[in-house]
């Protein structure tokens, strides 16, 4: 997936499209990670259901007791799905030591651990979108345990 925002984004802060950007705590990477934090179309889906995305593992939880509603929307599906992983994302690199956001030279960014194994969190917000398996919170689980 390629995300064009970031292309501006790697201008502002002299990085070239293609390079790789990890997390690791200065300035530059704080703001990619606050940047794929955002999510608006799921933390407007969630709001309105009562749910407040706080970041948490039990946020997860609550996301994965959402009624579908979006699935009979073509146009939205997508756009949740991507939300969905980068929350997914977010959740892991803020609550698990050592994982960051990596950005793939094709745009698409990924969660790496500190072993050095890459989750493609976005491709599995869409599945859990698209289908609700695996569910966010499993997923968690699993990147948590790893």
């Amino acid at each position: 997936m390629n995300i064009p925002f970031l292309d501006a984004w790697r201008k502002r802060h002299g990085l070239a499209r293609g390079v790789a950007v990890f997390a690791d705590g200065d300035d530059t990477h704080e703001g990619i990670a606050e940047l794929l934090s955002e999510c608006d179309l799921l933390r407007s889906q969630a709001s309105r259901e009562g749910i407040r995305l706080d970041d948490s593992a039990a946020s997860l939880e609550a996301l994965d007791q959402l009624l579908p509603r979006w699935r009979d929307d073509e146009e939205v599906l997508p756009w949740l799905g991507n939300d969905a992983g980068l929350y997914l994302g977010t959740v892991i690199v803020r609550t698990v030591p050592g994982a960051q956001w990596e950005i793939w030279p094709s745009g698409q960014p990924v969660v790496r651990l500190s072993s050095g194994r890459e989750f493609d969190v976005v491709a599995s917000g869409h599945e859990w979108a698209s289908s609700g398996v695996p569910e966010l919170s499993q997923l968690y689980a699993e990147v948590a345990e790893a």
